[in-house]
């Protein structure tokens, strides 16, 4: 065989009979998933802020590692690891979302800007501009802009939810211009989207304190003594008829011992009776997260929620 750069389909198949050697028949749409680390998508005052990047990728996509362009354009699930808004493990779920980048989703894990250097609505911010800036490098990441969703865990489902209600294309909060944040639809894992019940997060017996997580992102503030600012942290205070949000797909487990399952039930009923577009489940027992979140069942409802929402 001469030497020289091949195409795929040029390289001769190697075709001799090797006695006692078995055949696995391929059909070159195995997927698997390629993972860029720490990628940089903004630096706000000094703070780099960065995605974890999984990209599915097959023979039959023509996939080449580090292209300028990927040759497909997949839809894209931007996840936003919770942290009580303090300083993220960003990895924690980089094998979880692989179960749903295997499926043929591009999936981006957020860093936001941590409650230690800035405070609500930072990390929504943060979120939206790291959805502007797949957008704008869409073809580097074999992104289709138009099938877009934004997810989260814990704080992170509470930002996710804020990414999708704040608006600000228009603002010198967009750090690429030109470039909408707007998503088709929103998912909330066992969010902390409400703070305004005394038993929000069981164990938290600080609970709305200036030195709570939910103190610490609102600038260090009791929350107790200043109600105003406990109604601006909750989602379900700020949204109305006229909101503009795309559908919402919420999960919470039955035994959550961190974020009261409650809370999602207030968003939830307050999303419907606002005749807004939202679907929620119960997972029975489950507590504060865990694999119960990403059995083949909820990742088939997130598959069919997405699809919906791509239309």
């Amino acid at each position: 065989m001469e030497v020289k750069s091949y195409t795929y389909e040029e390289l001769p198949e190697f075709t001799d009979e090797v006695e006692g050697a078995g055949i696995i028949e391929t059909t070159g749409d195995e997927t698997g998933v390629n993972y860029f680390h720490d990628v940089e998508y903004a630096n706000v005052d000094g703070t780099p802020l960065h995605l974890q990047i999984l990209i599915p990728a097959c023979r039959n996509d023509g996939f080449v590692p580090f292209a300028e362009k990927l040759p497909f354009a997949r839809p894209c699930y931007v996840f936003i690891q919770g942290s009580g808004w303090m300083q993220q493990y960003v990895y924690a779920k980089v094998p979880s979302l692989s179960k749903l980048a295997a499926r043929g989703y591009v999936c981006a894990i957020v860093e936001y800007r941590h409650s230690g250097i800035a405070s609500f609505p930072a990390q929504p911010k943060d979120a939206r501009n790291a959805i502007r800036f797949l957008k704008k490098n869409a073809g580097r990441f074999g992104i289709d802009p138009d099938r877009m969703i934004v997810a989260g865990d814990s704080s992170g489902g509470h930002v996710a939810m804020w990414a999708g209600l704040i608006r600000d294309d228009d603002t010198a909060d967009n750090l690429y211009p030109g470039v909408s944040a707007e998503v088709k639809g929103i998912v909330d894992y066992y969010g902390s989207t409400s703070v305004i019940a005394p038993d929000s997060n069981p164990q938290t017996v600080n609970h709305c304190l200036p030195d709570s997580p939910e103190g610490l992102v609102m600038g260090g503030k009791d929350l107790l003594a200043n109600p105003d600012l406990a109604r601006a942290l909750s989602v379900e205070c700020n949204i109305d008829e006229s909101t503009v949000i795309a559908p919402s797909l919420i999960f919470h487990g039955t035994k959550d011992r961190v974020v009261n399952c409650t809370g999602s039930v207030v968003l939830y009923k307050r999303l419907k009776e606002t005749g807004h577009d939202v679907s929620f489940y119960l997972v029975k027992g489950a507590d504060h997260g865990g694999p119960e979140f990403w059995t083949d069942q909820i990742l088939d409802i997130v598959e069919n929620f997405m699809r919906r929402c791509f239309g």
